[in-house]
């Protein structure tokens, strides 16, 4: 007899297969992880990092969301940390819940993270209260969903009992390690370097939009709604106009998170435990039981990672 889990997957896959061609264009919701800035506590440089990502989502009617950090809001001070997020309701974008502090829930027990979750919301609650919202998705840190099925399942329960959808992501761009070591740049006055760094992360970015596309017509036998997953950082606000680009010169339309999740992919199980924070074409192809050859994917130039570590 067939377990429920796999009629479900089937049931997945057959709902998949059998869309009509319209449902089928190519489409990516983008979420802004670590809000209200990833790299800094300053808030005028906060400020500046923020204006120029919300301008340029703006210009490009990018229907974005952002995760904010409860306690990176409070870091910045003097409530100018809840003013950037009003700053996004303002502009009508969302806001989720990623934890107050960004404890992966690997080093937590259950109950700490669940009040990790609950800290969180001190934070967002007022401030999507202000425009009559409540807060409907949360994102784990590093995207580690539970290394352990009894911590992944329990947290998974107590997402579910508080309202909580997961926000999962479907391609990501390593645009924190690339910021790490730019930021460094910037600090050194590396004009040389910070021009081939901007050159090279565009180039991945352009990379891994086109692998995760070919991963997801492996598992699911077509395209689907990318997720794209940034961070509120110096080098997205340098450059955040040239990777939306991307998405538009590739014929992709930008949609809201609701929007991308509701393509009957994303309704595959989630009973996949790992300890790493895997895209979740990853985690869907093990759910299905279908092979991927992961080392396809590219990774990030080595020199931006060397220099990370070599310089002060």
């Amino acid at each position: 007899m067939l377990s429920v889990s796999r009629i479900i997957r089937a049931v997945s896959i057959l709902a998949v297969c059998s869309l009509p061609a319209l449902a089928q264009q190519r489409s990516v919701a983008v979420t802004f992880d670590d809000l209200p800035v990833q790299g800094t506590v300053d808030p005028i440089e906060a400020r500046s990092i923020n204006i120029s990502i919300l301008s340029s989502v703006d210009r490009h009617h990018v229907p974005a969301i952002g995760f904010v950090i409860g306690q990176r809001a409070q870091e910045i001070g003097d409530g100018q940390g809840k003013e950037l997020l009003r700053e996004w309701v303002k502009r009508r974008y969302d806001l989720g819940n990623h934890t107050f502090s960004h404890i992966i829930s690997d080093v937590l027990t259950v109950e700490q993270f669940e009040h990790e979750i609950v800290a969180g919301e001190a934070t967002i609650v007022p401030v999507l209260a202000s425009v009559g919202k409540t807060p409907r998705y949360f994102r784990f840190p590093e995207n580690r969903t539970g290394d352990t099925k009894e911590k992944h399942d329990a947290i998974a329960a107590f997402l579910v009992r508080h309202g909580y959808r997961l926000a999962v992501c479907t391609i990501d761009n390593e645009d924190s390690n690339f910021n790490r070591a730019y930021l460094k740049m910037i600090s050194n006055k590396d004009d040389a370097s910070a021009v081939k760094l901007r050159a090279d992360y565009l180039a991945y970015t352009s990379t891994e939009i086109d692998y995760y596309a070919g991963l997801h017509k492996q598992v699911f036998g077509r395209e689907i709604p990318h997720v794209m997953l940034l961070h509120v950082n110096r080098l997205n606000a340098d450059l955040i106009d040239k990777v939306l680009e991307l998405f538009e010169q590739k014929h992709y339309r930008f949609v809201t998170l609701d929007a991308a999740l509701s393509d009957p992919a994303f309704k595959t199980p989630d009973e996949f435990v790992t300890k790493y924070g895997w895209m979740w074409g990853y985690r869907w192809a093990k759910e299905l039981g279908i092979h991927v050859n992961g080392s396809l994917e590219s990774e990030a130039p080595a020199w931006v990672k060397e220099y990370d570590k070599e310089q002060k």
